[in-house]
């Protein structure tokens, strides 16, 4: 890390000193989901940050010290966090453990999701005054350890292209052109697509592991508190790569 950076810690967003922060994170967007791994399956355990009520915590899972931290919702917040993480904490894999909606009907509640690719509706990307459109994918590596666990566990997933969206509750617009699952894109979010960027930008690696919560499909959903606790094969697969790194 460069001197001029170090001077920047702790950040407007992150209260961690120097060092307090794992290589290798985990970025729930609840931030007491964040919570909720700390205390299940660190041991260890240090608090981090606190600022904004972000709570982030460094631990030990898998005999490797790992940390994690929550993101807010959205490409803005995450682009802020995995931003400072990247660049002035050294974080070198950013893993997104969140929720989705099913946008085919083949993805059902409980499955998981592995963004391989994030398409968006947010102007995030484009920020970065490319001339054109750029592709925000996956690290390689990381997917293909996830995929590993996931088998290992005999758990139901998907692989595949994510939507990255900036609005949640959508007005009912008339539909101009094609839909998201025509062209193959099987679940919604609203992070990825920064993360991926961010990622990119920085030379880090980063993976999107999602629990479908709900379906746009069939109109099933998951609770807040199901959300929070109980989608922990996710957060497993997540722990398993972390630990192989």
């Amino acid at each position: 890390m460069a001197d001029s950076e170090k001077k920047k810690i702790p950040t407007p967003h992150i209260g961690a000193g120097e060092g307090e922060i794992a290589e290798t994170i985990l970025l729930p967007g609840d931030p007491l989901r964040a919570k909720f791994i700390a205390e299940t399956f660190f041991s260890d355990v240090k608090q981090f940050n606190s600022t904004r009520n972000m709570f982030g915590y460094t631990g030990y899972a898998g005999g490797k010290r790992i940390s994690v931290m929550g993101t807010g919702m959205g490409c803005p917040s995450m682009g802020i966090y995995s931003y400072e993480l990247i660049h002035f904490y050294g974080c070198k894999n950013l893993i997104r453990i969140g929720t989705a909606g099913a946008m085919v009907p083949s993805v059902h509640i409980r499955d998981l999701v592995f963004g391989m690719g994030a398409c968006s509706t947010s102007n995030y990307q484009r920020l970065f005054g490319l001339p054109g459109d750029y592709s925000m994918i996956a690290s390689f590596d990381l997917l293909r350890k996830g995929v590993e666990a996931a088998e290992k566990r005999n758990l139901t997933y998907h692989v595949g292209n994510i939507l990255s969206s900036d609005m949640f509750y959508n007005p009912e617009m008339p539909q101009a052109g094609l839909s998201w699952d025509r062209m193959g894109v099987l679940a919604v979010e609203m992070e990825s697509a920064a993360l991926y960027s961010n990622a990119a930008y920085g030379g880090a690696n980063a993976l999107t592991i999602l629990t479908i919560s709900d379906s746009l499909v069939t109109g099933e959903a998951t609770t807040a508190e199901e959300r929070q606790k109980s989608f922990t094969g996710m957060m497993e697969v997540a722990l398993d790569v972390a630990a192989s790194l």
